[in-house]
């Protein structure tokens, strides 16, 4: 995967590619503004693969700061603000408060409904849906729900939409957004999030309901169940109302103890 090879091979690839498209437009006759463009574009489309905000920044301003630098692209000074302009686009400035977009693993909740069970019809949530991997791993434990998501990004937004047909898809804030319609909320967010999360679910999800977070565990609560996906990661599952955690209480982990059960 992109995001997984050692660094700064990510950062090569797209740096080259960008490059390489950029030499070969302009070796095709192309003007200097579409193949700045176009490069410029594909370096931000890279940079989506990309995991911290700081490699997502590198791969996405760094082909257009090497062109400035060379000094092959006679463009006035204004146009060096293009790049810029399409990674803010990808990115707003608030979503680089939340999480880095990181793709769910594959089948990493395909255990999910066996220890929170939901019935036919329920309405789960995505909140931070990104590019819809998490919903396609939703998609696997609840067939028969009605998946929803939600991006801030305008163009995250319309790529998910096409990866993922059979989920209504909408674009806003993740913490301005309502809760309640949820059976369950699922998140890949930041440790730092975690406990703004559990204040809106507390808030808004109805006795019953389900947060579930990719990696990140709520610091405090105990957990009803802890997954684990296939490349180990863990998926907290906590049902409303929390519970505060007990320290004479492990937290318990499926794949030690086949007891696991859901109140």
């Amino acid at each position: 995967m992109f995001a997984r090879l050692p660094w700064p091979l990510p950062a090569l690839l797209a740096w080259g590619s960008a490059w390489a498209l950029f030499g070969g437009l302009l070796g095709l006759g192309g003007s200097p503004w579409l193949a700045l463009t176009l490069a410029s574009a594909l370096g931000v489309a890279l940079s989506v693969l990309a995991g911290s905000w700081w490699r997502r920044a590198i791969l996405g301003l760094g082909f257009p700061l090497s062109l400035a630098l060379s000094g092959l692209a006679t463009l006035p000074a204004w146009a060096w603000l293009l790049p810029l302009a399409l990674l803010l686009l990808i990115y707003p400035l608030n979503a680089w408060r939340d999480a880095p977009l990181f793709p769910t693993p594959t089948h990493a909740l395909r255990d999910l409904a066996a220890h929170a069970p939901l019935p036919a019809g329920a309405r789960v949530l995505d909140a931070g849906c990104g590019l819809g991997d998490g919903l396609k791993a939703l998609r696997e434990a609840y067939p028969q729900a009605q998946l929803q998501g939600l991006e801030w990004s305008w163009p995250l937004r319309g790529l998910c939409a096409l990866r993922c047909p059979w989920a209504r898809i909408r674009q806003g804030d993740i913490w301005r957004a309502d809760w309640h319609p949820y059976a369950l909320v699922y998140l890949f967010q930041r440790p730092e999030s975690m406990a703004r999360a559990v204040a809106k679910a507390s808030a808004q999800l109805a006795p019953g309901g389900w947060l579930v977070s990719l990696e990140f565990e709520a610091v405090g609560l105990t957990p009803q169940a802890v997954l684990r996906c296939p490349d180990g990661r863990p998926v907290w599952l906590y049902r409303v109302p929390f519970q505060p955690a007990r320290s004479e209480l492990p937290h318990h982990d499926i794949n030690r103890s086949a007891s696991a059960a859901v109140a």
